[in-house]
């Protein structure tokens, strides 16, 4: 196994501060880990601009999205003791889901339905269930857009937004195609009907208790509001509105201030987006799953859930939605995407990666051919504003021995 050179490591303290003196972002850090050890970690810029306030390692950041392997690794648990299976229909959790309908091909108008199966909970894993993002082009995004139903934060609380959604039509019939959506929101209100109890404390109960992420939750705790990082966007409007989206004339616009937010005091918890962490509250989870499980999960189900779960990669999929990773070369797994062939890619990385990201550009991603877990932090929103995953991933293997 090669390690690392650390004159080349070096170089992405360069490349962070880079952006932050372009400010692209306020402020961000790294952290690499091999084997278990620490091999790099960098903080640079500020977590709050207006106040003032340096990023450090400590600081509270939005994950938003890396929420969805959390919540996957939970649903996994509840597999695991035989209390479900994920060829299982949503409809034996949610009433609303029985009498699913979907778009019609070529619909024009949300009325234009027919009947469908309703989505299983592998469907809702992989983001082929059918449902969306508000988001996404299209129809339901449409609807979904106007009726509020993105399982934001200060937005209604699980279960009544769960119901909400149901009462839409799905965009196709489930399997047919890949497209990104709140599918992982869902399977956190089955986690809930399941276990009967709210995500927060299954997550508390059976994930961050175990592995001592006691930074990681659906809010932010009076004594880590002083360290919370305020969301930044290059957009002039709504940083989650993409398809309305337009650059603002500053390239850090205030989205949410890190002094009062909805994360203070939301009823909402989002499986899809609603976590808030530290960056080794979050390598605590990845090595988790690096190492086999901890004890969270068997390696058996920790491989059946990072190896490709489509029929090829995510492009020969159809997809026609926003994605965190790229589509082409990649497929999907429970949880997050898995490196079918990084050529296709077109970013360095290994066979196998398996990797996610959020809204805010955080992104992680574990190495299995080099042991590597590696964890990116900063608050801009939408994470397609800037290539930095391509940048990080080209950095860290390029200092690979």
């Amino acid at each position: 196994m090669s390690g690392f050179d650390k004159d080349r490591l070096a170089r992405i303290r360069g490349w962070m501060q880079g952006y932050v003196d372009a400010r692209k972002y306020a402020g961000c850090s790294a952290l690499i880990s091999q084997s278990g050890k620490e091999a790099f970690y960098h903080e640079s810029g500020l977590r709050d601009v207006e106040a003032g306030l340096p990023w450090q390692r400590d600081t509270v950041a939005r994950i938003y999205s890396m929420t969805k392997p959390i919540t996957s690794v939970a649903m996994m648990i509840l597999v695991e003791r035989g209390l479900t299976h994920l060829d299982a229909p949503v409809s034996d959790f949610i009433e609303g889901f029985k009498d699913t309908r979907c778009l019609v091909p070529d619909a024009s108008d949300i009325t234009q339905t027919e009947p469908c199966a309703a989505p299983t909970l592998h469907e809702l894993l992989t983001h082929t269930s059918g449902l969306s993002y508000s988001f996404n082009p299209g129809i339901v995004p449409q609807a979904m857009h106007a009726g509020k139903l993105d399982f934001g934060p200060g937005r209604r609380a699980l279960e009544q937004g769960s119901d909400a959604l149901a009462e839409l039509p799905l965009a196709f019939h489930p399997g047919a195609r890949w497209e990104y959506s709140v599918g992982i929101d869902i399977i956190g209100r089955v986690i809930e009907v399941i276990s009967d109890k709210t995500l927060e404390a299954f997550f508390n109960d059976e994930i961050f208790g175990p592995l001592g992420m006691s930074e990681t939750g659906f809010t932010v705790p009076p004594a880590s509001q002083d360290r919370f990082a305020a969301l930044y966007t290059p957009l002039a409007g709504d940083s989650f509105d993409l398809n309305a989206a337009e650059k603002s004339a500053q390239t850090l616009h205030s989205a949410d201030g890190s002094q009062s937010s909805p994360y203070y005091s939301s009823a909402m918890h989002s499986g899809g987006g609603g976590l808030v962490g530290t960056i080794d509250d979050y390598l605590k989870f990845t090595e988790m799953l690096r190492t086999g499980g901890k004890g969270i999960l068997s390696p058996s189900t920790l491989q059946f859930m990072m190896c490709n779960h489509l029929a090829g990669d995510i492009a020969s999929m159809g997809p026609s939605s926003f994605a965190e990773q790229p589509m082409h070369g990649m497929g999907f797994g429970i949880g997050g995407a898995v490196a079918l062939d990084p050529s296709r890619a077109g970013v360095p990385g290994s066979m196998g990666d398996f990797s996610w990201g959020g809204m805010a550009s955080t992104f992680f991603w574990i190495d299995p051919v080099h042991d590597v877990s590696v964890i990116f932090f900063t608050q801009l929103s939408p994470s397609s504003s800037y290539p930095s995953r391509a940048h990080l991933k080209a950095l860290v293997h390029g200092a690979l021995t």
